[in-house]
C-alpha cells in the first residue's frame, strides 16, 4: 500500500497531478487545498498518499499534510461518502472549518457542500464528531472581503467549480460578482470563488 510519494511534478492541474518518482509517473488525485500549496511543475514534492483499491482500479489520492489525509480517511469511513466525494468535500471546505462544523453539529454548513444532503450531514456529525475532537483541529477564522475573477481565467475556474458539483448558473452568477486583480492566478480566483459559494 503506497502511503507516501516523493518526486518531481510532471503535470499539475486542479483535479490531479502526475508525480515522476524515479522515472515512474504516478497519477495522484488531489483536493484544491493541496493544489493551492503545490509548487510549479518541475519542482520536487512529498505527498501523503491514500491508496484506494477496487476490483477494476487502483486510485491514488494525495495530500500536502498528514491532517488532510487523516480527515479524508475519516470522511470516507462514513457510509455514503466515497473517495471522490471525500476529495470534493476537502476541495470545498478547509480542514479546520470542516472540523468546526462537525463539532458544532452545523448541519446547514455541511449540507451547503455539493454532494452532501441533510441525511449525509447528520450521519457525518453522528459518526465523526468525537473522532474530529481527537484530531485537535480548531474552527476556521472569519473570511475577509472577496476580490473578482479576471476574464482570462474565468472559464478554467467555472469548469473546475462545475466539476465539483456546483450548478452552472450559480457559478456564472458568483464569478460575475467577484472582484480580483487582473493579474490574479487561477488558484487565487478559484479560492475566492469557493469562498463566495460557501457563504
Amino acid at each position: 500500500m503506497i502511503a507516501l510519494l516523493t518526486g518531481t511534478i510532471a503535470h499539475k492541474s486542479p483535479e490531479f497531478l502526475i508525480l515522476d518518482v524515479n522515472g515512474v509517473g504516478y497519477r495522484v488525485q488531489i483536493p484544491f487545498s493541496t493544489y493551492y500549496e503545490l509548487p510549479d511543475a518541475g519542482a520536487r514534492v512529498s505527498l501523503n498518499i491514500y491508496t484506494h483499491v477496487k476490483e477494476d482500479a487502483i486510485s491514488l489520492y494525495g495530500f500536502r499534510t498528514a491532517a488532510e489525509k487523516d480527515f479524508f480517511q475519516l470522511l470516507i469511513s462514513v457510509s455514503g461518502i466515497g473517495p471522490k466525494l471525500g476529495k470534493d468535500i476537502l476541495s470545498n471546505v478547509r480542514v479546520d472549518e470542516l472540523a468546526g462544523a462537525l463539532t458544532r453539529g452545523d448541519l446547514a454548513r455541511l449540507s451547503a457542500v455539493p454532494g452532501i444532503g441533510k441525511k449525509t450531514a447528520e450521519r457525518m456529525v453522528l459518526e465523526l464528531k468525537d473522532k474530529v475532537l481527537k484530531l485537535g483541529l480548531a474552527a476556521a477564522a472569519p473570511e475577509g472581503e472577496l476580490p473578482a475573477v479576471p476574464a482570462g481565467v474565468e472559464d478554467d475556474v467555472a469548469s473546475a467549480l462545475i466539476n465539483l458539483g456546483y450548478k452552472e448558473a450559480v457559478v456564472k452568477k458568483t464569478l460575475a460578482e467577484l472582484r480580483i486583480p487582473v493579474d490574479a492566478s487561477m488558484e487565487e480566483a478559484l479560492k475566492l470563488a469557493l469562498k463566495a459559494l460557501m457563504k
